[in-house]
């Protein structure tokens, strides 16, 4: 077992994490969206652009959300959660179920990955 193993209780915690992450991505990615169907309703963007400005904002969060998830397997996991730290999906409040250890190197990745 090497230092970056979690137990099953830990990998359920992580994957009960993971998907709170998950959910708030999903949520500012349509809030993105949102924003630029409120300024077309508004009158304030052009249909053509409007629907332009939506694809490709999709098209973005969709490969992000892809690299991320797709195909996770418990040894991504504290990769994931690290991630969702460094760009503030999640919060250090949120890691509150992990051991020490664990939590502490979720926290220690997070910052080697920080922008």
């Amino acid at each position: 077992m090497n230092g970056l193993d979690l137990s099953k209780a830990q990998k359920k915690i992580a994957r009960q994490v993971i998907e709170i992450g998950l959910i708030r991505e999903f949520e500012s990615g349509i809030g993105e969206i949102d924003k630029v169907i409120r300024q077309w309703k508004d009158g304030k963007a052009e249909t053509k652009e409007t629907y332009y400005q939506i694809y490709e904002k999709l098209k973005k969060f969709d490969k992000h959300i892809a690299r991320r998830y797709d195909g996770m397997t418990g040894s991504d996991y504290l990769f994931i959660l690290a991630g969702q730290l460094a760009e503030g999906v999640i919060a250090i409040d949120d890691l509150s179920g992990f051991e020490e250890d664990v939590k502490n190197k979720i926290i220690f990745i997070s910052r080697i990955n920080e922008k």
